[in-house]
Parts: structure tokens; sequence; C-alpha cells
């Protein structure tokens, strides 16, 4: 009798716990992302492709040929306001009508359009190049992309610890400091759809590490936010491997056999211990590339600075022999 009452005991405290949890909004990625081009002028491509994740959750991509960065933007669209994750790497909206496209997701018409906010992942210009389109805009704010700007808007008051919120009405997505990549790089993670936007901090392709200290504590922290937390999808700010892991050839405006934009929760909780085997220049770690471009480009530079040294030294010894030759045979 003890056993069965313990039992069911158990079985209504877990009911209890499914019932409590979070229903995550659904979505589907079901998208071939367009490839580019060998020959962009032969083959012109539209410039931006978009994707319905759901009716309220948007994914859209700057094609190849209009950028090689290729980069990911995300708009997420709450009862009261949306949200839009980066601007991207063009600015003239002729040539990217990135603002346009927005606006044309969002409900409502003129002056009575759903407000939006515009935040940035960080502050690299192929994350925000598009920042003129939509700062003169009515109901639309741009949130600065300097760290002081991202501190004060979020509320960060000992960066880098402490989490943001944005409440877009029914819709509340967390801000998290993960600088590393960029001193001022920031992920969201939204409650409705659990997926967790990383920037340049994940992603499928090279990790660009500036900071590995601070890349590491950043990874620690985001792995411990998700650990706990439900997470449909990892999304990134750019594809750069193929489907065999292989890293496209930079600046390739030409990715045939593209690999899926989404990553997993395990593979955010497997980053610290990716980032703690970074060595400071190069290094893969399961499917991870993580570069350091500065100190690869002093490296490069230091072998070239000690080669000429040696050329130089190798060039007055034998300008000198030469010089010396005729003395030791009496020519002169």
């Amino acid at each position: 009798m003890k056993s069965l009452l313990c039992a069911s005991l158990a079985a209504a405290l877990l009911l209890t716990s499914t019932l409590a949890s979070p229903q995550l909004a659904s979505g589907s990625l079901n998208v071939r992302w367009n490839e580019g081009a060998k020959d962009c002028t032969a083959n012109p491509q539209p410039p931006i492709q978009v994707h319905e994740y759901n009716p309220q959750t948007f994914i859209l991509r700057e094609n190849l040929c209009a950028t090689f960065e290729a980069p990911f933007m995300y708009l997420l669209v709450g009862s009261t306001k949306a949200l839009l994750i980066d601007t991207g790497d063009v600015e003239d909206p002729q040539q990217m009508p990135l603002a346009q496209t927005v606006l044309g997701l969002l409900p409502g018409d003129g002056l009575s359009k759903l407000p939006l906010l515009v935040v940035h992942t960080h502050r690299h210009l192929d994350h925000r190049a598009a920042d003129p389109q939509f700062e003169r805009l009515p109901n639309v704010h741009v949130v600065a992309y300097d760290l002081a700007g991202v501190q004060k808007y979020f509320g960060f008051t000992d960066w880098p610890n402490g989490i943001g919120q944005v409440d877009l009405g029914d819709r509340t997505v967390d801000v998290l400091p993960t600088p590393g990549h960029n001193a001022t790089h920031v992920s969201f993670y939204d409650r409705n759809t659990g997926l967790f936007f990383s920037g340049d901090f994940l992603l499928p392709g090279r990790l660009l590490i500036d900071d590995a200290d601070a890349d590491l504590a950043s990874a620690k922290r985001a792995a411990d936010f998700v650990r706990n937390r439900p997470v449909s999808h990892i999304m990134g700010g750019h594809i750069e491997l193929n489907l065999a892991g292989e890293a496209f050839v930079w600046k390739s405006q030409y990715h045939p056999g593209e690999r899926p934009l989404q990553m997993s929760k395990e593979d955010l909780l497997a980053l610290p211990a990716a980032v703690s085997s970074f060595n400071g220049f190069y290094t893969r770690h399961g499917g991870l590339i993580m570069v350091n471009p500065m100190h690869n480009l002093l490296a490069v530079a230091s072998a070239v600075a000690i080669v000429l040294v040696g050329l130089g030294v190798w060039l007055t010894r034998y300008l000198r022999r030469r010089k010396a030759a005729p003395i030791e045979h009496g020519l002169i």
C-alpha cells in the first residue's frame, strides 16, 4: 500500500511538473537557403530571402551575391512590439530593401504599423550596416551598438553579468552578454519558441575569437543559462560550412551543399570545453573551427619579418664576400 501511495504521488508530481512546463511555439526549418552563384553577374540573385518559421517568427538572409557575409537576421513579432535582431551587411536600400521587407512582414498599416525595436548581436558592420534604413522611420527605435549603449538600454550594471529582458507583449526575450567574439556581443533567448540567437558567438562556421578568456566565460554563462531551459535550436549569424563540415573559401559567393543553419542545445553545452581547447591561433574541436585572426596575422607578419631579416643578413654577407674576392685574389 505504501509503495502504491508513493508511486501515485510521484506520478502526480510528474504530471504537475509537465503541466507547469512552458509549451514552446513550434516552427519549421524546412528551407533551402539560396546558395549564391559561381558568377553573380551572369546569374543575378534576389537580394534577400525570407523564411517563415511560424506566423510570428521570421528568418531573413542576405544573398551571397549581395555580400559574401550572407548574414542572417531574425524578426520576432509580439502583441505590442516587434524585435529585429541585426540589420545585415548592406546599407543601400536599392540594393538591399531590408526595411521595406521587414515592415511588410509586420501587422498594421501606416502609423498603425506595429512598433519595431532594432537590436544587434554586436557592433561589427556586417550586423548593423542597414541601420540607416530604419533610423528615421516612425514607430521604430534602433538601439545603439556601442558597449555603453547596449549596457544602458538593456540595464546591464555589472557587465558581462546579469540578464536583460525585452517585452514584446505576450512574448519575452532574454538578453545575455556573450563577449569574446567582440566586446559588445549579446545573445537573445526567445521564451516563446525556445530559439537561442547566438550571432557570431556560436555558428556553423569559423568562430572568430577576439578575447579567449572573455569567450570562455561567456560560453560557461550561456551553457549555464540554457541548461535547465527548453531550447529548440541555436540560430547563428552565418553559415560557412558544407555538409561535410568543411569551410567554404573565405569571401566565396557560392555555397553549394551548405549545411543547415540551426545548431543544438548540446552544441552550446559543449562550447566551454571547445573554447578551453583553443590554442590562441587556430583550433578544430569537433565540428567547430576557432580562429584568432589578429594573432594569426601577427604570427604571419613575424614569420615574414624573420625571413626578411634572414635574407638581409645573407645578402649583406654575400656582398661583403663579393667585395673581398678581388683583394684576396690580388686583383686590386
